[in-house]
């Protein structure tokens, strides 16, 4: 599909900053709803929150480009303990925004009730797909919360996702709104695409948003997908998939993973895990 009926209707956004976005709605700690939306679906949804809405922009520019890479322990803690639903979850990445060459060391913890609490270090591009330069950082983040799973173990790049993300801010309720598109995930030398849906992701302090009730409003309801537990479900089916099995099956059977010209993680094959 085109975008150029997603340019128009972002086009009917006033701008915001990047700083401005996170002096109003930084949301450190909030509560996440996803949906897996079709691209035909997109221009109606834009427009009907363009007259409130405001649309993050950089340089003149209203999409950006992502890259993050996650990583996780030899038996793959993070992946299990979200595929457990164990009570307290983590992820660590780096996440580039490629276009403003930018990086960052995150270290994501999921907590009762979806709540979600985000931990972030400034990081040189070259150090993204290794978390050595970082590991002070990320041990005492989730030392701050209580979780050590990772304690005198490594932590290896995994999965690479790659997407375009649009931004917009809600001011009435101070919430976020971000709509990934070209999705593809990557594992190794192996690599899969989800050309026609959208990642459309509500970020709020508790309450739901007005592009919540919109959606539902269209009949989409939240569900369970994780960039990271998700995708590597997807590329690795001996895994245990229960939290994403009904979106996987909807929305990722019968796309067929590709070999990716570059092979950038590493693939691990153990799969027991403790998790706090």
């Amino acid at each position: 599909m085109s975008t150029l009926p997603i340019a128009s209707a972002l086009a009917e956004m006033t701008p915001v900053g990047l700083g401005e976005l996170i002096d109003l709605a930084a949301l450190q700690r909030r509560v996440d709803r996803k949906y897996v939306v079709p691209l035909d679906q997109l221009p109606y949804l834009l427009g009907q929150l363009a007259p409130d809405a405001r649309v993050l922009e950089i340089d003149g520019e209203r999409a950006f480009r992502y890259e993050s890479v996650y990583f996780d322990t030899p038996w793959l803690a993070s992946y299990h303990c979200a595929a457990y639903r164990r009570r307290r979850r983590f992820k660590v990445r780096t996440r580039s925004y490629l276009d403003s060459a930018q990086c960052w060391l995150e270290v994501k913890i999921s907590g009762a009730r979806g709540s979600i609490t985000k931990h972030r270090l400034p990081y040189h591009p070259q150090y993204r797909t290794t978390v050595r330069p970082g590991r002070d950082f990320v041990d005492e983040a989730l030392r701050s919360e209580a979780i050590s799973p990772t304690a005198g173990s490594t932590l290896d790049p995994v999965l690479v996702t790659s997407y375009r993300r649009v931004t917009l801010l809600l001011p009435a309720t101070a919430s976020r709104v971000t709509v990934d598109t070209g999705l593809t995930w990557q594992d190794g030398g192996t690599a899969l695409r989800l050309p026609d849906l959208a990642v459309v992701e509500t970020k709020t302090s508790a309450a739901a948003s007005p592009a919540d009730r919109m959606l539902w409003h269209r009949g989409m309801r939240p569900v369970r997908i994780s960039k990271y537990a998700t995708g590597l479900a997807a590329l690795r089916p001996e895994l245990p998939d229960s939290p994403w099995r009904r979106t996987l099956r909807r929305h990722f059977h019968g796309t067929a993973p590709w070999v990716a010209p570059a092979p950038t993680t590493a693939h691990r094959t153990e799969q027991e895990a403790s998790c706090v």
